[in-house]
């Protein structure tokens, strides 16, 4: 399983940014993936995710800002209305068991005040 992310960058605050995700090599595309991030100094925290079905689910802080959506094998993240709090490290996953990540390279999204 391989994940390809991209779409990571340097935005002022009140800016946009989208996140694309390919996955490859894998039987699991009909299982879910999603998004986390991790911050300087701070765990890795969920940011949304979306079942092949349609289903998503967003952590509190990026509710209302950032959409996911699922295209096959392709997860997007489409960031608006970015915080300098959402700065960091954005890694995309697919979810291969109940208890098991596939995880993509990561990709830096800073945003600045």
């Amino acid at each position: 399983v391989q994940l390809q992310a991209s779409g990571g960058g340097s935005v002022q605050a009140g800016g946009s940014l989208r996140l694309s995700c390919v996955a490859s090599g894998s039987l699991f595309y009909g299982n879910a993936m999603g998004w986390y991030r991790q911050a300087p100094g701070k765990q890795r925290e969920l940011v949304a995710t979306a079942t092949i079905g349609g289903t998503t689910n967003y952590a509190y802080s990026v509710k209302g800002r950032f959409t996911i959506s699922r295209a096959g094998n392709t997860v997007y993240l489409q960031m608006n209305d970015l915080k300098p709090e959402d700065t960091a490290v954005y890694y995309c996953t697919l979810f291969l068991t109940s208890n098991t990540n596939a995880w993509g390279q990561g990709t830096q999204v800073t945003v600045s005040s």
